[in-house]
């Protein structure tokens, strides 16, 4: 089996390493960054904190260089998929291609340039310490399961099989919405919490002044939810809690927070604006939703000269 990771950032280092654990997989990765390539062909991808592997695979910042594979992980940030699927389509002409992305929209930007796509969500987090170097701050589980009728079950299952034996635990189910609408809720509920206040996770959820917010926002997405038919697989604000314990993800600093603080754009678009454009769509008010978003796009407009 040949897979290979699209957008080698936190969250796909932590697949690629992991599954290059494999004798019978074969793993590449395709990033922008010509340091973080060339660390990992020199030196392996290295994996540190929650966990502690160096994955041996191969890395290249050249699409066109890339084989046929069986599957691909799309691992960029959401605002990067359309050019990253479009420049690595021709790979996965025979194979199947999934997104472990945040966000809303991944699924159809992905749809547009290939006829296989897997609907996918992560809960594993880290972020980048020096190129070849990640940080595996958050271990979880990852979800899977056909985008459309065009994405054969077996298939997915087969990935799943895969990522849980390199050693992240992954569920294929026949539905995969409700777990990624609860994990976009998560997200949009807490990350532009953090990023606007600088404050870890933990450090979110125990401040009541803040706590109230993360709640009304969980609310607004649960009803914009609600009114698409989709069932979430658990409450959102028990993930919320769970992640804010000092051996989960107390001190984690939210990837959207970490955009902030090295002022790059942020996923609010799609996270935040998602929830806001279904409301819309749905008839179902989400004001909070709509003044986080504009308020971080505040702070994007900030930076500009």
């Amino acid at each position: 089996m040949r897979i290979c990771i699209v957008g080698c950032g936190a969250v796909g280092s932590l697949f690629a390493a992991n599954l290059a654990q494999l004798d019978d997989v074969e793993v590449w990765a395709y990033d922008t960054s010509r340091e973080h390539v060339d660390a990992i062909n020199a030196n392996g991808l290295r994996l540190s904190g929650a966990g502690e592997v160096v994955g041996r695979l191969r890395a290249t910042t050249d699409a066109e260089a890339l084989p046929p594979c069986d599957f691909g992980i799309v691992a960029t940030k959401a605002m990067h998929t359309e050019s990253a699927i479009g420049a690595t389509a021709h790979a996965f002409a025979g194979g199947c291609v999934a997104t472990v992305q945040n966000g809303l929209g991944n699924e159809e930007a992905l749809a547009a340039h290939v006829e296989r796509v897997i609907r996918g969500t992560t809960f594993p987090a880290g972020k980048i310490l020096e190129p070849g170097h990640v940080q595996w701050d958050v271990k979880g589980d990852t979800t899977m399961g056909p985008y459309s009728d065009a994405a054969p079950f077996a298939e997915v299952e087969r990935l799943a099989a895969a990522c849980t034996r390199g050693g992240m635990p992954t569920h294929a189910v026949q539905d995969a919405r409700g777990p990624q609408w609860r994990k976009v809720i998560f997200n949009a509920s807490t990350n532009p919490i953090g990023a606007l206040t600088g404050l870890t996770h933990g450090r979110v959820c125990e401040r009541p002044t803040s706590v109230r917010y993360v709640s009304r926002l969980v609310d607004e997405g649960k009803a914009v939810a609600a009114a698409q038919g989709i069932v979430l697989d658990a409450d959102p604000e028990e993930l919320i809690d769970h992640a804010a314990k000092p051996e989960v993800a107390y001190g984690h600093k939210a990837s959207m927070l970490q955009d902030v603080e090295a002022r790059r754009t942020t996923e609010v678009d799609y996270l935040n604006g998602g929830i806001v454009r279904f409301g819309r769509e749905h008839g179902v008010p989400t004001p909070l939703n709509e003044a986080i978003w504009a308020l971080v796009k505040g702070v994007e407009e900030s930076w500009q000269p």
